[in-house]
């Protein structure tokens, strides 16, 4: 085990403080990292807060990590010191299972080992990027493209692939009609996503404070939710309907702004359940789903889409010691639009 600087939650509701925590050996298929930037995702503040279930602490967080290899076991094949990688959401699973098997490791039937706040393989509880390094295996470690600047590229660890993946699953092309829910985070990386794939991309916002954002990202149209004239004016207008929104909304509402045969496809998960009648959806044999980030493969193809499209997400860099004001801001949607700790700031 080595010890390395990290910032983690000890107990349940707690600010986050400067600790040490302990990093596993290298094994022959390891990689270690030297984290330079970790992007900071409301996951993280649900769950170290308990939000969505209880966890085991002390607790550091982070799963949109980027660095550059330190290390390399000695059966590493994919991986190099000195190569540009990142680290999302998974940093194991069986590789055995049917949905490991077509690359859909996030749904492993044995279970996904998350980059935090699991327990990994070896029995111990994983700990995320919020520290100097991590040693991850070197399936579930990613190449960044030289052309992506390591700050820029942490969010799209998550932000990028969770909502990359529901607009490839969903068929969003030329002539799809994609309304994204809340421009945040998540919303600001689905509205140059969906553009950049040719779709026509309306905002669906609780105000226009955002707009010359929003349209200057890609989107085509920018509306207020706010306005019941939007839900009236716009009935039946979406083939897809992306919510990134981490908050309880009307269901009815926004699936009466499907097409016939359109989805709601939800990514944000806010801590208390959303309740809808089966009538919105029977009416217009429209349907209301989820999606859980993507798989390895799914995530590298991510990486390079961005890449060749000119797409990263737009942050604040920040030091490890505004992580908890960060949070609050987060809260409070002041933010544009995520927030990347340098990593370099967590021994300070």
């Amino acid at each position: 085990m080595s010890a390395v600087n990290a910032y983690a939650a000890p107990r349940e509701g707690a600010p986050l403080e400067k600790t040490v925590i302990e990093r596993r050996e290298l094994g022959p298929l390891d990689v270690l990292i030297d984290i330079a930037f970790a992007g900071i995702c409301h996951s993280d503040i649900h769950t170290v807060r308990g939000d969505w279930g209880p966890q085991q602490y002390p607790l550091a967080p982070g799963h949109e990590i980027t660095g550059t290899v330190a290390a390399v076991g000695e059966g590493v094949t994919r991986h190099a010191v000195g190569d540009r990688v990142g680290v999302g959401c998974l940093v194991n699973s069986c590789g055995e299972c049917r949905n490991c098997l077509r690359g859909e490791e996030q749904f492993c039937t044995q279970g996904a080992v998350l980059t935090y706040g699991s327990t990994d393989r070896d029995g111990t509880v994983t700990q995320g990027g919020y520290s100097e390094q991590v040693v991850v295996t070197e399936a579930f470690v990613l190449k960044i493209p030289d052309a992506l600047p390591l700050d820029v590229a942490a969010p799209l660890l998550c932000a990028g692939i969770t909502t990359y993946s529901p607009l490839r699953h969903w068929n969003v092309g030329p002539g799809t009609r994609v309304a994204v829910v809340g421009l945040g985070g998540l919303g600001h990386m689905g509205v140059q996503i969906a553009h950049a794939l040719g779709a026509e991309v309306t905002v669906l916002s609780q105000t226009l404070s955002k707009k010359d954002d929003g349209l200057r990202l890609g989107a085509d149209h920018y509306r207020a939710t706010s306005d019941q004239e939007t839900f009236r004016e716009l009935r039946s207008s979406f083939d897809v309907i992306l919510n990134t929104v981490s908050a309880v909304i009307d269901l009815r509402s926004y699936l009466s702004l499907l097409d016939v045969g359109g989805a709601m496809v939800c990514v944000g998960a806010p801590g208390e359940p959303l309740s809808v009648g089966v009538m919105s959806l029977i009416g217009g044999r429209r349907s209301l789903a989820g999606s859980n980030i993507g798989g390895i493969q799914e995530t590298q193809e991510m990486l390079d889409f961005c890449d060749e499209h000119g797409i990263a997400a737009e942050i604040e860099t920040i030091p490890a010691s505004d992580i908890n004001a960060a949070y609050e801001r987060v809260l409070a949607s002041d933010v544009r639009y995520r927030f990347v700790i340098d990593a370099a700031t967590f021994g300070s």
